[in-house]
């Protein structure tokens, strides 16, 4: 019997499978159009329900770990996905930022392989599009839908049974309460999408780390060797330019295990998810003291706007 732990199911169905993508089609039936981006729409991405996803029974609240009953072995020859809820409010959209729990079961013995995604901190939401198998599972359903979605065998294993629930929608800016400013700080404009502009003070760079909150967010927080989803917006306290930031570079950012510089870890570790912090870096806890290094930051005060969208706590070994 093949038994895999929670911690081998992240790796396995997460890497493996719902991250990097999968070769089935998108819904034979359907005529997708691409946009006039050149996507192909969202709704069309989704895969035609099978004799395999018809086949499965699934017991449990919506947004709750599951049971799913069928009768094995369950022969699965291509992805199929079969809706058994649907969620309500705004339908799913190319680059949404898509959180979801999922229950698997191995399609061979019916036995759960585990379940992920219910419990705050176990994964980060992931980008939907019609390229990704969340949007081939899921299409443009509506947060608080379910889903069956049968994976056929491959290299690495047999078939397996995912119940896949669609949870929310993670904001791409923090949405945390506005805080209070504190003196002597520079100070940040945003611009309607969320994106930052930073005022450096007319006066000397601090020696130490400086960190305040201008967001307070309402979700967890983040531990030592999370890899947190943030936005970032860096900027050089001598220049007053920006040196480097999500925004521009188009999409939120995650580093495994958040490894960067010492002083953009401590504004990271104890805030909470929805929150916007403010840090200045000196150069020790930064990229070094000029001459210290060839990194072109060297020397540098440096300040990040950053924007804690989620975060994913280590897994114990």
């Amino acid at each position: 019997m093949r038994t895999r732990s929670l911690a081998t199911l992240s790796v396995a169905a997460l890497s493996a499978v719902l991250l990097v993508g999968c070769s089935a089609p998108a819904n034979p039936e359907a005529d997708p159009t691409p946009s006039a981006s050149g996507a192909v729409d969202l709704c069309d991405a989704q895969v035609a329900p099978g004799a395999a996803s018809d086949a499965v029974t699934v017991e449990g609240e919506v947004g709750t770990k599951s049971t799913a009953t069928f009768t094995t072995p369950l022969e699965v020859d291509e992805l199929q996905s079969t809706a058994v809820a649907e969620g309500e409010g705004d339908p799913l959209e190319n680059g949404d930022y898509v959180n979801f729990g999922i229950t698997a079961f191995s399609a061979e013995t019916g036995e759960e392989l585990g379940a992920l995604g219910y419990e705050p901190g176990e994964v980060l939401p992931q980008p939907i599009s019609a390229a990704t198998p969340v949007g081939q599972i899921a299409g443009c359903a509506a947060p608080g839908s379910r889903f069956v979605a049968a994976f056929p065998a491959s290299e690495s294993g047999p078939g397996e049974i995912y119940v896949f629930d669609v949870l929310s929608v993670t904001p791409t800016a923090a949405w945390g309460e506005p805080q209070e400013p504190v003196e002597g700080m520079p100070t940040v404009e945003l611009a309607e999408d969320g994106a930052p502009s930073v005022e450096i003070p007319a006066e000397d760079a601090p020696a130490e780390l400086e960190i305040s909150v201008l967001k307070k967010g309402d979700g967890i927080a983040v531990a030592e060797g999370d890899t947190t989803l943030l936005q970032y917006y860096g900027v050089d306290w001598e220049t007053g330019e920006s040196f480097d930031a999500s925004w521009t570079n188009g999409a939120p950012y995650s580093n495994p295990g958040n490894q960067y510089v010492p002083g953009f870890v401590d504004a990271l570790v104890g805030q909470t998810v929805g929150s916007q912090v403010l840090v200045v870096i000196p150069p020790a806890l930064g990229y070094g003291e000029a001459g210290s290094s060839e990194h072109e930051l060297a020397g540098k005060t440096l300040v990040f706007v950053i924007d804690i969208l989620a975060t994913q706590h280590a897994v114990a070994q």
